[in-house]
C-alpha cells in the first residue's frame, strides 16, 4: 500500500475530524487551548475582585496562569480523543496513518536488535522478561530475525556476577534460535543514552531497527512484529512508540496508579496524536527505532556549565525524538493499549524518587532552547516537559497565597459565582482524560466487561480520583522542595528502582515526607483559624499533604494490596483476560490466579521486603 492510499484509509476510518489538514488541526487546537487559558484567567481575576485587586491577587493570578497550559492541553487532548473514539471506526489508524500500511501476513525482512538497558537492576526481573519475549518471538516463526543485547552499565560487583550468569543461561537456552549477548561498560558515560550510543557505533549498522527496553519492560511478540511491519512499510518513520500500561500488581499504591493510567491514557494519547502527527513523543523504552538515522542524527550534546543541569542529558528521550524529527523522519505513537507493559513503582517513596529523576532531567531542556532547526511541535514537547514540573511550585505558591489571603482580607474572600465556575472549570480540565475514557467505556457493554463491569468501573474511578487528589499536593511539594535544592547544587542520585513490594515504616515515611507533613499541619491550623470562606478551595490540596506519611505507610502494606486485588478494586483488562506473556507470570493480582510467579526465577510483584 502506498503512502497516499494509507493516508486515505486513515481518513476514511476516522471521518471528517481526522480528515482535517494537519495545519488546521494545530490551529484549532492552539486556539482552543489559548481561549481556555484566557477564560480561566479572566474568571480568576473576577473571582478575586471583591474589595479590589491588589498585589496579592496579582501574585495568585500569575501563579494560576503558570499551571494552566498543561491542564488546558490535557483537557483538549481528552476532548479530541473522545470525539475520535466515538466517531472513528479505527481511532488508532486515524491518528497514526502508518498503521494502515500493516499487512499482518506480510513477510518480515528487516533485522531487529532488542536492547535491554540496565544498571544495577533486579537480574531476576530482567531475565524473566527477556525469556518471555524471546519465547513469544520464536513462536511467531520470525525469531531468527531478532537478536537480544543486554547492555549493562552496572557497577555493583554482586549484580555484575548475577548478570553474567543469568545472561549466559539465556544465551544457552535459546542458542541456535535467537542470539543473546551481554556487554558491560566499565563506566556509564552519558548514562542510558551513552550506553545505546556505544551500541549504535559498534553494532547498529547490522540491524534495520532497534527495540529499546528498560529493565522492567515486557512486550508481546504480536506487538513487536506489528511494529516491525509498520516500520518496514513506512521508510520515513524514525521512531514508533507504543503505549505502555502497568503490569498487573498487588501493590496497594500501584493499583490505583495503574488503573488511572489505563483510564486516562487512551483519550489523551489519541487526542495528542491527532494534532502532533509525525512530531510525536518518545518515552525512552518500549519503542522501535530506525537504526541508521538514529546513529547519524541523534547524538546528544553535553550541556555546558556547572551544576545539576549541566553535563550529560538525563532525560534523553524527548531530545532524541526532536533530533530524529529534525532529520526528516517521523516520530509517532501507536495508540494501542495491548502488548506493551512496564512496572510502576510499588510505594509512594519510590514513586517520588522516580519523579525527581525526571524532574532534574526535564529541567535540563532549558539549556536546549537555542538548538537550531527543531520542528515547532518538538519545541512544544520540550517546553511542556519543563512546564510539567515548573507548574508544581506554581500550584504550591497559589495554594499558599490563597490560604494566606483568607486571613489577611476583612471583606469577601471571592466572588461566589465566578469562584464556583472557576472551580468547576479547573476540576473538569484536570480529570477530563479519565472522564472521557470512562464515558467511552460506559457506552460499550464489551468494554465495561474488560474492567470487571460498570459498577466496578465506576467505583474504581471514584476511588482513583480521590487517591489522585490526595497525591497531587504530595508530588507538588516534593517537586518544589527538590527544585529549590537544585538552586544550591543538589542533584538526585540516579540509582535503580526498588521494584518488589516492600513495607515502609512510620519513621521512614516521616523522614522522607516531613515537608509535606509540615505544610499540611500549618495549613490545617491556619484554615481552622481564618479559612471558613476558603475551605472549599484549599482544604483538598492540604489534606493530601497532611496525610502523606499515613498514605505512604498504608499503601506499602502487602496485605492491603492483596486484599484490593482479591476484591477487584482497580481491576484492569490485563487481570481479566491476560495476554500470553502475562498469563505465564501467574501474578496473584490477576483474576483466577493462585500461584506465584513462573518457576524460572521472576519475582513478579509477590516479593516483600521490610524497609525501615
Amino acid at each position: 500500500m502506498n503512502m497516499l492510499s494509507s493516508h486515505q484509509a486513515a481518513a476514511d476510518a476516522a471521518g471528517p475530524l481526522a480528515g482535517l489538514p494537519m495545519r488546521s488541526r494545530r490551529f484549532l487546537f492552539a486556539t482552543a487551548v489559548g481561549a481556555t487559558i484566557t477564560a480561566a484567567i479572566a474568571l480568576m481575576i473576577r473571582a478575586l475582585s471583591p474589595g479590589g485587586f491588589g498585589w496579592l491577587d496579582f501574585a495568585i493570578t500569575a501563579c494560576f496562569a503558570l499551571t494552566l497550559p498543561w491542564t488546558a492541553i490535557g483537557f483538549w487532548n481528552a476532548l479530541a480523543g473522545f470525539m475520535l473514539m466515538r466517531t472513528a471506526s479505527d481511532p488508532a489508524t486515524a491518528v497514526c496513518p502508518p498503521l494502515a500500511n500493516v499487512d499482518d501476513r506480510a513477510p518480515i525482512t528487516a533485522r531487529t536488535a532488542i536492547l535491554s538497558c540496565i544498571r544495577n537492576e533486579d537480574v531476576d526481573i530482567v531475565g524473566r522478561n527477556l525469556d518471555l519475549i524471546v519465547d513469544d518471538l520464536i513462536g511467531t516463526g520470525d525469531g531468527h530475525l531478532f537478536d537480544v543485547f543486554v547492555l549493562s552499565d552496572s557497577d555493583w560487583p554482586e549484580i555484575i556476577a548475577e548478570e553474567e550468569v543469568r545472561v549466559a543461561a539465556l544465551a544457552e537456552r535459546w542458542r541456535g534460535r535467537i542470539e543473546v549477548s551481554y556487554r558491560r561498560r566499565r563506566d556509564n558515560a552519558g548514562f542510558k543514552a551513552g550506553n545505546i550510543r556505544d551500541f549504535c557505533l559498534s553494532h547498529a549498522a547490522d540491524y534495520d531497527f532497534m527495540l529499546v527496553l528498560d529493565a522492567d519492560s515486557l512486550m508481546s511478540a504480536d506487538t513487536i512484529t506489528r511494529m516491525v511491519r509498520v516500520m518496514q512499510a513506512t521508510p520515513d518513520l524514525g521512531i514508533l512508540q507504543t503505549l505502555m500500561v502497568g503490569l498487573p500488581t498487588a501493590s496497594a499504591f500501584a493499583r490505583p496508579f495503574q488503573f488511572g493510567m489505563r483510564l486516562g491514557m487512551k483519550s489523551y494519547s489519541i487526542g495528542s496524536a491527532w494534532w502532533q502527527g509525525d512530531a510525536g513523543p518518545y518515552w525512552g523504552h518500549n519503542a522501535l527505532i530506525r537504526s541508521a538515522p538514529f546513529t547519524a542524527h541523534c547524538e546528544l550534546p553535553e550541556l555546558p556549565g556547572r551544576g545539576p543541569l549541566a553535563g550529560w542529558v538525563l532525560s534523553h528521550d524527548q531530545v532524541e525524538a526532536a533530533l530524529m524529527r529534525r532529520a526528516g523522519y517521523g516520530v509517532r505513537v501507536m495508540p494501542v493499549e495491548n502488548g506493551s507493559w512496564e512496572e510502576n513503582p510499588t510505594t509512594l517513596t519510590e514513586f517520588i524518587r522516580r519523579d525527581l529523576r525526571w524532574c532534574q532531567g526535564n529541567l535540563q531542556y532549558l539549556k536546549l532552547r537555542g538548538m537550531n532547526g527543531l520542528h515547532p511541535i518538538s519545541r512544544v514537547h520540550l517546553g511542556l516537559a519543563v512546564l510539567m514540573f515548573v507548574s508544581s511550585p506554581a500550584w504550591v505558591a497559589l495554594m499558599t497565597l490563597g490560604t494566606l489571603r483568607t486571613g489577611f482580607d476583612d471583606g469577601p474572600i471571592y466572588e461566589p459565582v465566578s469562584g464556583q465556575m472557576l472551580l468547576i472549570l479547573v476540576l473538569t480540565m484536570i480529570f477530563a482524560p479519565k472522564l472521557a475514557t470512562l464515558a467511552d467505556l460506559l457506552m460499550s457493554p464489551m468494554k465495561r466487561r474488560r474492567f470487571g463491569g460498570g459498577g466496578r468501573l465506576l467505583t474504581g474511578t471514584a476511588a482513583e480520583i480521590t487517591f489522585s487528589t490526595l497525591m497531587a499536593p504530595i508530588m507538588a511539594i516534593a517537586h518544589t522542595v527538590f527544585m529549590a535544592g537544585l538552586l544550591f547544587g543538589r542533584a538526585v542520585v540516579w540509582g535503580p528502582q526498588r521494584r518488589a513490594v516492600h513495607r515502609i515504616g512510620v519513621g521512614q515515611a516521616l523522614r522522607r515526607l516531613w515537608p509535606q507533613t509540615l505544610v499540611g499541619v500549618a495549613a490545617a491550623g491556619w484554615l481552622a483559624a481564618y479559612g471558613a470562606g476558603g475551605v472549599i478551595f484549599f482544604s483538598p490540596f492540604f489534606a493530601g499533604a497532611l496525610l502523606a506519611a499515613p498514605i505512604a505507610v498504608l499503601t506499602a502494606l502487602p496485605s492491603l494490596g492483596l486484599a484490593l486485588a482479591r476484591i477487584g478494586l482497580w481491576r484492569t483488562p490485563d487481570e481479566i483476560d491476560p495476554a500470553a506473556p502475562l498469563a505465564a507470570l501467574h501474578l496473584p493480582s490477576m483474576a483466577g490466579s493462585s500461584a506465584g510467579p513462573r518457576a524460572y526465577g521472576g519475582l513478579g510483584d509477590t516479593a516483600v521486603e521490610t524497609a525501615e
